[in-house]
């Protein structure tokens, strides 16, 4: 049997319009599709799902020959909404492949847009899964699982009987989420910051390429020892975008005691949401050995991260050494 001819169709091509007045048309963005099949005559396959950005796929059959047609429709087709939330994400996501995703996610996808956008700030009530399912023209359950995502990311916490607020580094569980250094004992820890340098310099090409900047703009140059109950534990090199933390000064720091994400998110505007973390074994540096107090070529464990904000926009690069003759590096996974 001969292989049917496959060919990709443009939807500007009026030669593959149905007659408007077809019964098995429907007009859709300017293209007629066949919405149902008769045998014999035409067969399709038409998808349609409750997007914000929709793809339709259809499949014509004629005489043996193959065709399909692709195209995007970049609009909500949320059923009777006028909702402006409602319709933003198609405007606001592009892409060159049909993407299809569940309606909670979409739902996580717009709550993200509104944290962004700081609709409700760090440490702020949300609405409740009830306003925000009127508000976005889903059920409750649907919400629910949006919120249960946010919350499995650490972006949202539920509290029992007050509601679900979005997350703050200033909370107490929040201060060592990125922080994986445990100390062997049970023994509580008193942590410390020892400020070295705060300095404004030019990016080298690395720091360029992990904060997605140019060589050469400014950034921010923070070193500082970090130790746990009187011990230097942590040697730093932190480099921030210059544009995003001005007037970020050694003083300021010197003076804040919270954790130094708290003060990203609270002065800054910067919330740090994920992190990516490189991790190898090295010998201690002359440097390094000296803040440390340690001997030359100690063991240390050196943690490579970089740190993103909503967007996926990386807003810091960090480079830790770390002292493990009593503390050792701990990481949940699942």
């Amino acid at each position: 049997m001969k292989t049917p001819d496959r060919r990709v169709l443009d939807e500007s091509d009026s030669r593959y319009r149905l007659p408007a007045c077809h019964p098995l048309a429907a007009c859709v963005g300017g293209l007629q599709l066949a919405r149902e099949c008769r045998p014999g005559k035409v067969g399709c396959q038409s998808i349609s799902y409750v997007l914000y950005k929709t793809s339709y796929c259809l499949f014509l059959l004629d005489a043996g020959r193959t065709f399909v047609v692709k195209f995007e429709v970049m609009s909500s087709i949320l059923p009777n909404s006028n909702n402006a939330d409602a319709h933003a994400a198609g405007a606001g996501v592009a892409s060159p492949a049909p993407t299809f995703s569940p309606l909670y996610q979409q739902i996580k996808a717009l709550i993200m847009q509104r944290l962004e956008a700081g609709e409700w700030k760090p440490g702020e009530l949300i609405p409740s899964e009830v306003e925000l399912g009127s508000r976005f023209k889903v059920s409750q359950g649907t919400v629910r699982k949006a919120i249960d995502e946010l919350a499995a990311e650490n972006l949202v916490v539920r509290r029992q009987g007050k509601g679900t607020f979005v997350a703050t580094h200033h909370e107490t569980q929040a201060q060592f989420r990125f922080l994986r250094l445990m100390a062997d004992s049970d023994e509580p820890q008193r942590p410390e910051n020892k400020i070295i340098e705060v300095k404004r310099v030019r990016a080298s090409a690395e720091v360029a390429r992990q904060l997605d900047m140019k060589s050469g703009d400014s950034v921010i140059f923070i070193r500082r020892v970090k130790s746990f109950n009187g011990v230097p534990i942590i040697l730093e090199d932190i480099w921030l975008p210059g544009a995003i933390f001005k007037g970020l000064t050694a003083e300021r720091l010197v003076e804040y005691r919270g954790p130094l994400y708290g003060l990203f998110e609270s002065e800054f505007g910067t919330r740090m949401i994920r992190a990516e973390e490189r991790i190898r074994a090295v010998g201690a540096d002359p440097d390094a050995a000296e803040f440390l107090g340690v001997t030359p070529q100690t063991p240390l464990l050196s943690v490579e991260r970089a740190s993103f904000t909503y967007g996926d926009k990386p807003v810091e690069m960090r480079r830790g050494l770390y002292l493990t003759t009593n503390h050792h590096y701990q990481s949940e996974l699942s």
